[in-house]
Parts: C-alpha cells; structure tokens; sequence
C-alpha cells in the first residue's frame, strides 16, 4: 500500500509539473503570437512586455498572490517554503506535492495577464504596463481566484461554488478575468493612431504572419497542459481515463473553431482571412476550457465552432465601437469565455447551472473591470499610460526600449 501510494503521488506530481511546463510555454505562444500582430517597429517593446510579466507573475504570486487565493495564514509563507497542503499547511496528505501545486498555478496568473499585453500594444508606455501587472498578479487576479477556485465567499455575501457555479480549466476565471482588465486599459488609453478615419476601421496589418501563426500552435500545444492538467491527476485509471477526454476534446473544439472562423471570414469577406482563422482556434480553446471533460468529441467540435464564429463577429462589433484590440484578445478570450462558462451547463448540469455560471461570470467581470479601471486610472495620472503621438509613430521600440527588432527592415537611416 506504502508503495502505491508512493507511486501515485510521483506520478501525479511528475504530470503536473510536465503540464505546468506545457502552460509555462504558452507564454512563447503569447509572445509569438503578438509579436506577428504588431507592426515591426512595434516588436520589441512587446517581447520584453510578455517576458517581464511572466516574470513579475511569478514574483507577485509567490509574495503574496498564492495565500490571498487559498487562505494562508500569512504572506510569508515562501520564507520556509510550502508544507502540507500549500500556503495553508495542513498536515492532510495530498496525491501531488503541494509546490508542484503552486508552479501550476503560478503559470495560470502569467497567462491570464498575457491576454492583456496584446489588447494594448503599439501605444502604451512600458512601465505603466509593467506597474499594472504587479497589481493584477498580485491582488486582483488571486481575489477573483480566492472566490472560485479557492471556495471563499465573495465579501461574505455568497459562495459562488453552492450557487452553481463551474469553471473547469479558467474560461472565465483566466481567460474572461484577462480580457476583463484588457478591456479596461483599452477604454482609458484610446485607439491607434490611424486606426479608425473617418467612423471606419482602418485594417493595420501585423507584421510577421509566419511568427502569429507560430505563436497559435505553440498556444494550442500548450492548452493541452492548460486543461490537462486542471484534471491534477492521472496515477489512476478514472484520472487517466479524465485526461485522455480532455486532451481529445481541447483539439477538436480547436480545430472546430479555426475551421468555423475561416468559412465565415470567407463568406462575409470573400478570403481566407488567417487572422480571423487564427483567433478562431484560439476561441474553440477558450470555449472548451470551462468544461473539457464532459462533451462528447462532436459536442465539444461544435463549442468550438460556436466560439470561432462568435469571435469573428465580435471582433467586427468592436470595430464599429472603436474599441482598437491590435490582436483580438478581448473577443477571444472575454466573449468567448462568457460562451464557455455558459456552456457547461449543456453537458454538466450536476456541478453547474445557467444562473450560477452568470453570477460567476457577472461577478469575475465587475471585480476585475472595476478595480483594473481605477488602477490603469491612478498609474494614469501618476506617470501616464500612453505614449506620445511623435513616439507612436517613431514606433514603440526606439522610445521605450532603445532598440529595434528587425533595424534592416524599419530603420529610416
């Protein structure tokens, strides 16, 4: 029984770990991802946003983030290191061990504050990003968590949990909480210039399509281990069993996205437009993540689709809102996170139900909104957010970095 036990928890532990690495390495997706989407001279400066903030993640969530979402006694917890059962130490045993627990969730925090690195690229200022990633990894992020995944109540008002409320892998406790904050800083900081003439969209090209494309694989490997390990086991035949589901169901919602984005770009604009198909895997992905380990292989191919061609339209919506996302991660991942929490009940009704999903939904939405607002606004008037008009058209790289990433492409010397 001893070795059994021994077993299981090194083989559990090993897993989480592996698709804790796997989520670790969505940031390169991340990364790549809007490095292909912004202009050239654009480059560099979001490169060294997406690895600064996956680093000050890490940091914030160790100080402090980690206890504030599951209770600890204190914030300094990491002195010791973890005992037990997490920031909590209790002495109850558990099937992995407890900093494999933590790296897992530390990588979650960085993806959630990913999603809004690419919403305001190309004008806004470096440090005031960075200055709001402290705060969201730090406090905003591990609060929303404390009320779902970490079953407190919400100012002692109500438990999301006993009011049937589901989030499987973070449809809406990362991804909706990502675009939340996004959506925030884009209202503040203002469109591109450029970007609308005249009350019409004006189509501002990214610059490395190859590298965008890139990116979303490197994303969709990385989901695997996103929803994968959200199962935290597989040492048994039920968990093993678990995991294989929802590996199989977060490629079809996948592939049913970016299929179902590329039909509708191409009748509504003729093409194959490849952002649109792009964005569409990255909505079938998003959509399945509520619930992966329930549809059936068809259901979960058409969640996906159902988010590929919700985003397509939503990012047209934004348009004509003048609502400027250079990467159309709020569509992504804040309307398509919304379809995903609200779908689980289709397939789950046992752990959810269509009012509880919307209390959640409602309350991981106005939570993150509001507090990220009246940050972006205090780091506003403190510093500011945005470049100036002579620095944006420069291009973000020389102002804010001193150097650019392809100077034989986009120097004018």
């Amino acid at each position: 029984m001893e070795i059994t036990f021994e077993l299981g928890y090194a083989l559990d532990t090993f897993y989480f770990l592996i698709c804790g690495a796997l989520v670790m390495w969505m940031a390169a997706g991340f990364t790549m991802l809007e490095a292909g989407l912004v202009r050239a001279k654009n480059t560099t400066e979001i490169l060294t946003k997406n690895v600064a903030l996956y680093s000050i993640a890490c940091i914030m969530y160790m100080v402090c983030g980690y206890s504030i979402m599951y209770g600890g006694d204190d914030f300094t917890w990491f002195l010791s290191g973890i005992t037990g059962d997490g920031a909590t130490g209790e002495a109850e045993p558990a099937t992995y061990a407890p900093s494999a627990d933590f790296f897992f969730q530390v990588v979650f925090v960085a993806t959630a504050m990913s999603i809004v690195s690419g919403a305001v690229a190309e004008r806004m200022k470096l440090w005031a990003f960075l200055a709001f990633t402290v705060v969201l990894t730090g406090f905003i992020y591990p609060m929303e968590g404390s009320w779902t995944w970490g079953g407190a109540s919400v100012f002692g008002m109500y438990t999301l949990g006993e009011n049937g409320f589901s989030d499987f892998a973070g449809s809406g406790i990362v991804h909706m909480a990502g675009a939340a904050a996004a959506l925030a800083g884009v209202i503040l900081l203002g469109a591109r210039k450029g970007k609308y003439v005249d009350g019409k969209a004006n189509a501002i090209p990214g610059a490395n399509l190859p590298l965008a494309t890139l990116g979303t694989f490197i994303l969709w490997m990385g989901w695997f281990g996103f929803n994968g390990g959200s199962v935290l086991a597989t040492a048994t035949v039920e968990s093993a069993n678990s995991v294989a589901v929802v590996f199989m169901n977060t490629n079809a919602a996948a592939a049913g996205g970016l299929v179902a984005a590329l039909l509708l770009a191409r009748i509504l604009f003729k093409k194959a437009d490849l952002t649109m198909a792009l964005n569409g895997a990255l909505a079938g992905l998003v959509a399945i993540t509520a619930e992966p380990s329930t549809p059936t292989p068809l259901q979960a191919t058409l969640f996906g689709a159902m988010g590929g061609i919700l985003v397509v339209f939503s990012i047209l919506a934004l348009d004509k809102l003048k609502i400027d996302d250079p990467v159309g991660a709020i569509s992504v991942h804040g309307v398509v996170g919304l379809l995903g929490l609200l779908l689980v009940p289709v397939t789950n009704s046992d752990a959810a139900t269509f009012s509880g999903q919307l209390l959640g939904a409602v309350t991981i939405f106005v939570w993150v909104f509001v507090t990220s607002l009246i940050t972006w606004a205090i780091i506003k008037a403190v510093i500011g957010i945005r470049v100036s008009e002579e620095e944006e058209f420069e291009g973000v790289d020389i102002s804010e970095c001193g150097l650019e990433a392809y100077p034989d492409f986009t120097s004018g010397r």
